[in-house]
This record gives structure tokens, C-alpha cells and sequence, in this order.
């Protein structure tokens, strides 16, 4: 039997237990999840022409230097005293691959499209890169005019699938 204090209702001992009971301690907080590492790209190596090639490199992230670039591998050429790069990054889809496509038309300077390759065409700081989306990837070549780039890419992306 509930007992009154003046205007306040008094609960009995049992019913004030029973009450209490149901608040427990405060929920300890969930520790921050674990920031999973990204693994290391494939060694694509194999993607790349033969001619000319002076090395490969497997880049963890930011390939070619740019915050929005997936890691991937990169390879170096010379051909007499010319020097250029060719660099592929496979991505989870093909529209993942067409997004990042956009990215670069924004980082390249005067970025023209070429229409035969989907692709982008322009100059990241003093070098031109031709840049272009197959399927799941992001390929391109750096270092050389539009014409040797483009006919440098055709070999390339005949090599992913």
C-alpha cells in the first residue's frame, strides 16, 4: 500500500526495488572499430608492354601522386632519351572506374575528351596524361604527346580484361 507525503506519493520498499532493478550501470561504450588497411594492389606487372619497359613498381595508394588515385602498379619506359609512364588500377566495378575517370578531368589541365577511348587527354602540371576507364580499370599514360600516348594506350588496354 502506497504511503503519501503530503502531495507525493511514497512507494512501498518492494515496488522501489523492483524499479531500480531495471536500471543497470550505464552501457560500457563500444570500442572504435579497427581501421582496416587497405591491401596492397596486385602486381600487374604482366599488363604492361615488354618493349622499352626499364621498371615496374607496385604503388600501395595515391598512384601517381593524386589523393583520389586507388594504388595500383605503375610502370617506367625509355625509348632513347624519351622517359614515360604507364600506370592501371583495378577498382571494385566499371562505374567506380568511370567516376574516378571524372576526377581526373578535373585535375587535368585543358582535359579534352577522346571520344575512341572514353578517356581524357591533358596536362598535369608540365606533363601531358591520357587517362581512360576499361571495364573495372583506370589505365593511362604519362609523359608523352597525345598521338604516342594514344597509340601507346590502344597496346595497354588490349591487355586488361
Amino acid at each position: 500500500m502506497p504511503l503519501y507525503c503530503k502531495t507525493m506519493r511514497i512507494l512501498p520498499v518492494p515496488a522501489l526495488l523492483l524499479l531500480l532493478s531495471s536500471c543497470g550501470p550505464e552501457p560500457k561504450p563500444t570500442p572504435p572499430a579497427k581501421q582496416t588497411e587497405t591491401p596492397k594492389p596486385a602486381d600487374e606487372s604482366r599488363r604492361f608492354p615488354q618493349d622499352n619497359l626499364v621498371e615496374t613498381t607496385v604503388v600501395a595508394k595515391e598512384l601517381l601522386g593524386k589523393p583520389f588515385m586507388p594504388g595500383g602498379t605503375l610502370a617506367h619506359y625509355r625509348k632513347g632519351s624519351r622517359e614515360f609512364d604507364m600506370f592501371v588500377g583495378k577498382l571494385p566495378s566499371p562505374t567506380d572506374a568511370a567516376l574516378l575517370l571524372l576526377d581526373w578531368k578535373k585535375a587535368l589541365t585543358g582535359a579534352k575528351l577522346i571520344p575512341s577511348f572514353g578517356g581524357y587527354f591533358g596536362m598535369d602540371g608540365k606533363r601531358p596524361v591520357f587517362v581512360f576507364p576499361k571495364g573495372n580499370w583506370i589505365a593511362g599514360v604519362a609523359g608523352l604527346p597525345e598521338k604516342e600516348a594514344d597509340l601507346q594506350a590502344r597496346g595497354l588496354a588490349s591487355r586488361l580484361d
